[in-house]
Parts: C-alpha cells; sequence; structure tokens
C-alpha cells in the first residue's frame, strides 16, 4: 500500500508539472491532490526514518 502511494504521489507531481509548464489549466483538484500526496510521501519518510 505503502509503495502505491508513491507512485501516485510521483505521478502527481508528473501531471502537476506538465500542466503548470504547458498552461493548461485543471483547476484546483490536481493541487488539492498534490497536497494529500506530497504530505502521504512526507508520512512514509518519518514512518521509515524513525
Amino acid at each position: 500500500m505503502e509503495n502505491l502511494l508513491y507512485w501516485i504521489a510521483v505521478l502527481l507531481v508528473i501531471a502537476w508539472a506538465i500542466t503548470f509548464l504547458g498552461g493548461y489549466y485543471t483547476g484546483g483538484l490536481i493541487h488539492a491532490l498534490l497536497v494529500i500526496a506530497v504530505v502521504a510521501v512526507l508520512l512514509k519518510i518519518i514512518k521509515k526514518a524513525t
């Protein structure tokens, strides 16, 4: 499950970068999902460090 969250986070970052750099407007949904993905990755890193 944790590996799946990592891949989702990576895909969301790539999607965000493409839409941000490409000039497309996707609305606030992609940014909300990106924040959730980053939090999930940070929690995984923190749990792994302890």
